[in-house]
């Protein structure tokens, strides 16, 4: 797969196609009619509600989250009960809702502690649907990514309890085996997710991860 480009043309060109496509997206439109921030919130409702991993009054960790849409997700599954915190490199518009914050930070380098202050507890689940600048080059867009979910994870150690879910973005390629397997040293079970949601060109997967041990791995 060296060189292997799955996105093609100029940035230019890149940019047009994608608004070509989003036009036609089944997914795009629902989120525009029900007061979505992106289309990505379905993605989420389809991992985490046939797994039952967000439930009510639980406190999530959303990285990587702009524009919010998976911030919403998550608000509307915890309810009142829970709390949301978003981070991402870019401000994220506030939201009405008291129980959810966000901070703007680059999460490859934002200090635990300063995460851990603006949570009222350890977290129940962390979902990661960061993503890096997209180069077209299947070898540097694979490396970023994985190295962006290897970073999650090592945040969900940090800030979950024991016994808490994760869900994290990550592209199929070269080291995935590697990766899914240092997943599976940490949680009671591990699946692969490919949501309706997703679009059938991308590589993305998601990574589902059951009841974390402080323990294992060790």
């Amino acid at each position: 797969m060296r060189g292997k480009k799955y996105r093609v043309g100029c940035e230019e060109g890149l940019t047009k196609k994608w608004l070509r496509e989003r036009k036609y997206d089944t997914y795009h439109r629902r989120a525009k009619e029900d007061g979505f921030r992106s289309r990505a919130i379905y993605k989420l409702f389809q991992i985490s509600k046939p797994h039952n991993l967000i439930k009510t009054g639980d406190t999530v960790v959303d990285l990587g989250s702009f524009p919010g849409g998976w911030i919403q997700g998550a608000r509307l599954l915890v309810g009142e009960e829970g709390f949301v915190l978003g981070i991402d490199l870019k401000p994220i518009k506030a939201f009405s809702w008291s129980n959810v914050k966000t901070l703007v930070g680059d999460i490859t380098s934002l200090e635990e502690d300063e995460i851990r202050e603006a949570l009222p507890r350890k977290a129940d689940v962390i979902i990661s649907d960061v993503s890096p600048n997209l180069s077209g080059i299947w070898e540097v867009d694979h490396a970023r990514q994985m190295d962006l979910a290897r970073k999650s994870v090592e945040l969900a150690r940090a800030l979950l309890h024991r016994g808490g879910n994760l869900i994290v973005k990550a592209f199929q390629g070269e080291s995935f085996k590697e990766f899914l397997d240092e997943v599976k040293a940490r949680f009671r079970s591990v699946k692969i997710v490919k949501p309706k949601a997703s679009r059938k060109r991308s590589a993305e997967v998601y990574i589902v991860a059951r009841g974390y041990n402080l323990n294992r791995g060790k």
